[in-house]
């Protein structure tokens, strides 16, 4: 009887869970997804794609239920963001708006929550809070504007900011350099950088007169220099293996096996959150791994871990800032911007020689 009784209450459930994918109720993003087994797809409730006929259709507590069944998460919707529902969406209505003044009273009215459970939630799930993640968009667009040779006064009015003097302040502190030079690439800036071969393929490290501001892997030298003047379209780059010769050494010996840490000056451009996960990653011995999970409540931040894997993916620094180290919860590798057999490698000669 109360297997019976159980049974009723889960379609009844199920029932209403329909009607909110009917009625694309994002309400209920991260609450529940539905399967489509026909196509072997689940999606969020919100999902624009075409609805299914209910007997084609499964709903799930969690991705997780609905990966067991074989189904593949949406790229439209993206519902295997496990987690971050409301706010990953409300991340890229961000995005899609960042030109425009977005006061924490509108994003609380699109996000259906009161302004203070907002930046709770926000903060807590991305890592930062809405003005934050906000600033970040905005200014992102403008660099954007600023590569594709628009001036200053234009690019700045493109992103909707006004013209002052703080802009241009807050500018300095996040890129390093002022507007003007960020537009014209760094003219003064000299970048010197060398191409070394390792195990993993060929290291290029490169470096100002401050410090290593990238460190990349790859197949091809021309790939590798042309990344690194797409980063810095207009610095003076050059091919200085005396320059950077005691810095590409060290991170060799990292790509080797032969240490566990590159001890090198750094000269990069973060936000704070990605200076914070960072250095934390520097603190993880060769030879363990910590998940994405664990770094976030290593930080205070216990459901930040989609912003955690955010600033492992923006890593500018292979191998010194160990990225390679971090891995999914369940164990798996979950992505590398180098390639997956490059972090498999890594970690295994680091368990060996720990």
């Amino acid at each position: 009887m109360t297997h019976t009784v159980d049974m009723q209450a889960r379609e009844t459930q199920d029932d209403a869970r329909w009607q909110a994918v009917l009625k694309r109720d994002r309400r209920h993003d991260g609450e529940f997804v539905y399967g489509v087994l026909t196509t072997g797809v689940y999606c969020r409730p919100s999902c624009p794609s075409r609805r299914p006929r209910r007997e084609n259709a499964r709903i799930y507590a969690s991705p997780a239920e609905a990966e067991r069944d074989g189904l593949r998460a949406c790229l439209r919707c993206r519902p295997d963001e496990a987690g971050a529902g409301e706010m990953v969406r409300l991340c890229r209505f961000i995005e899609s708006h960042a030109n425009q003044k977005l006061t924490l009273a509108v994003l609380a009215h699109e996000a259906g929550l009161s302004q203070a459970h907002l930046q709770r939630r926000f903060r807590g799930e991305i890592g930062v809070s809405p003005r934050e993640y906000a600033e970040t968009c905005r200014m992102r667009l403008l660099q954007q504007d600023l590569r594709n040779g628009a001036s200053v006064t234009m690019a700045a009015a493109e992103a909707g900011y006004g013209s002052s003097s703080r802009l241009h302040e807050r500018a300095a502190k996040r890129l390093g350099v002022t507007l003007r030079a960020y537009r014209d690439g760094s003219p003064a800036e000299q970048i010197s950088y060398a191409i070394v071969p390792t195990r993993l393929g060929l290291l290029l490290v490169a470096g100002t007169n401050r410090g290593v501001c990238q460190v990349a892997l790859g197949d091809r030298r021309g790939a590798l220099v042309d990344s690194l003047r797409d980063e810095y379209p207009k610095a003076e780059i050059v091919k200085d293996s005396t320059r950077v010769k005691d810095w590409a050494e060290a991170v060799r010996q990292v790509a080797d096996g032969l240490t566990g840490a590159a001890n090198v000056p750094l000269d990069i451009r973060a936000t704070a959150f990605q200076r914070r996960v960072w250095n934390f990653l520097m603190t993880i011995p060769r030879g363990e791994t910590r998940t994405y999970s664990e770094v976030a409540c290593a930080l205070g931040r216990p459901t930040a871990s989609r912003a955690v894997a955010r600033a492992c993916a923006t890593n500018p620094v292979a191998l010194v800032v160990p990225c390679h180290r971090v891995i999914r919860g369940d164990g798996s590798l979950a992505g590398y911007r180098w390639g997956i057999d490059r972090k498999q490698s890594l970690l295994d000669a680091e368990k060996t020689t720990a």
